[in-house]
């Protein structure tokens, strides 16, 4: 569970049939959506990896990664700091190219 918003962590794989889930996405339809683009995510893990890690920035409600399209889908409370979403995708080990 996320201490943020009380909801089960989930994450996918790349093994798993169901593949990543974002957090909180209940809450999707409020808030401030952004799209970004990412380098280097290939497949189900890398989207997990992403998504858990941008889905620790406060306020974020909602985290959709893509790999076939390089795109992550981040929808949050408030605009966020590029900085901290830049951050994230890099801790995660892939590059934020800037918003899509």
């Amino acid at each position: 569970m996320t201490a943020e918003t009380g909801t089960p962590r989930t994450s996918g794989s790349c093994c798993s049939s169901a593949g990543p889930r974002a957090e909180g996405t209940a809450d999707a339809g409020a808030g401030v959506t952004t799209v970004y683009e990412v380098k280097g995510m290939t497949c189900g893990h890398c989207e997990g990896a992403v998504s858990e890690e941008v889905s620790g920035i406060d306020g974020v409600t909602s985290v959709k990664a893509e790999a076939a399209t390089g795109r992550v889908t981040v929808t949050s409370a408030t605009p966020l700091p590029e900085d901290a979403v830049r951050a994230a995708v890099d801790e995660a080990g892939y590059e934020l190219v800037g918003r899509a």
